[in-house]
C-alpha cells in the first residue's frame, strides 16, 4: 500500500487502484473470495492458543515452564498453519505429534462447547452480500475437517459459503498455496487474478501470495498485528473483514448500530487479551 492509501495489488486495477466512492467499482474481475476462519471470520477469544497449551502439556512437548513459553511462542508465530504440521515441527516425532494434535482437537472442541463461538461482526453479512453479487466464497482453516465442521455447526454456517476447505481437502495447509488454488479450481474460477485471499496471520498472507491471488488482505481481528501482516506482503490491511466490502468497491453494507456495538465489544475483548499476554504458565495467559 502506498503512503496515500492506494493498494499496490494487480487485482482489478480500475476498481481498486483509483480512489472512488463505494459502489463505483467494476466487479467483473472479482470471481472468488477465500476467507480464513478463526481470527478472520470467527472470533478466536484465545481458544486456539489455550487448546495448544493443553496439548503441549499432555503430549510432553512442554515439560518445564520455559519449554511451554517457547512452544507457545512458536504457535503464535505459525498461527494459521495446519495444526498437525506445527506439532510435527515442535516434536520431531510423528507419534508424539499425532497425540498432541488429537489432544488439541479434543481440547478445542471442549472449549468451544463450554464457551461458545461467535462470528466476527459483519462477517456473515459480507459473505451473503458477496454471494448475492455472484462472487464465490470459500472458507478455509488450519483445523482438521472434523473441527472445521464442528465450528460451522456451532455458528449455523454449514450452507453459508460455496465451499469449505481444510488442509486435508487440499493437500497441504498454509503457507503453501494449496488451499486457495483448490478453492479456485473447485469453484470454477478462471484466473488467480480474480481471487482475493483474506486472513489474520502471516501464513494466510504467504499462502495467498504463493497462489498468485490478485489481492491479499490482512485483518486485525486475529493473531498478528499490522506490521507483521504488512511485512508478510499483504496488499492491504484492514481492521476487520467487515471493511472488505468498501475495499472491494462494493456498496457499503447496510448500516447497523448493532454492528458498531459488536465491533466495540470485540475491541474490548482484544484489549483484555493484550493486557494478559505474556503471562507465563504460572500466571501466564490461558490463551
Amino acid at each position: 500500500m502506498t503512503p496515500d492509501g492506494l493498494i499496490t495489488s494487480e487485482f482489478d486495477d480500475t476498481a481498486i487502484l483509483e480512489e472512488q466512492e463505494p459502489g463505483d467499482a467494476e466487479l467483473a474481475d472479482l470471481e472468488l473470495v477465500v476467507l480464513d476462519m478463526a481470527g478472520t471470520t470467527v472470533v478466536d477469544d484465545g481458544l486456539v492458543e489455550r487448546a495448544f497449551e493443553r496439548a503441549a502439556e499432555a503430549a510432553g512437548i512442554a515439560e518445564t515452564p520455559d519449554d511451554l513459553v517457547r512452544a507457545l511462542d512458536y504457535v503464535r508465530e505459525t498461527m494459521g498453519q495446519s495444526k498437525i504440521t506445527v506439532f510435527r515441527a515442535l516434536t520431531g516425532d510423528e507419534d508424539q505429534a499425532q497425540h498432541a494434535n488429537a489432544v488439541f482437537e479434543s481440547a478445542y472442541a471442549e472449549l468451544t462447547a463450554d464457551e461458545g463461538l461467535r462470528a466476527v461482526p459483519g462477517a456473515e453479512r459480507l459473505i451473503r452480500r458477496l454471494r448475492e453479487d455472484g462472487v464465490k466464497v470459500v472458507l478455509t482453516t488450519g483445523f482438521s475437517r472434523a473441527t472445521q465442521d464442528a465450528v460451522l455447526d456451532a455458528l449455523g454456517w454449514r450452507d453459508i459459503a460455496d465451499l469449505t476447505l481444510s488442509p486435508a481437502d487440499a493437500g497441504r495447509g498454509r503457507p503453501f498455496p494449496d488451499l486457495p488454488l483448490t478453492a479456485l479450481l473447485r469453484t470454477g474460477g478462471t484466473s488467480v487474478d480474480g481471487m482475493v485471499v483474506v486472513g489474520d496471520t502471516a501464513s494466510d498472507i504467504a499462502s495467498g501470495l504463493a497462489a498468485g491471488a490478485g489481492l491479499v488482505v490482512g485483518v486485525l481481528t486475529g493473531a498478528h498485528d499490522e506490521e507483521t501482516l504488512t511485512d508478510a506482503g499483504a496488499d492491504a490491511v484492514v481492521e476487520s473483514v467487515a471493511d472488505l466490502a468498501a475495499l472491494l468497491g462494493l456498496d457499503d453494507l447496510e448500516e447497523d448500530d448493532d454492528l458498531d456495538d459488536e465491533l466495540d465489544d470485540l475491541d474490548e475483548l482484544d484489549g483484555e487479551a493484550e493486557a494478559q499476554a505474556g503471562r507465563g504458565p504460572e500466571g501466564q495467559s490461558g490463551r
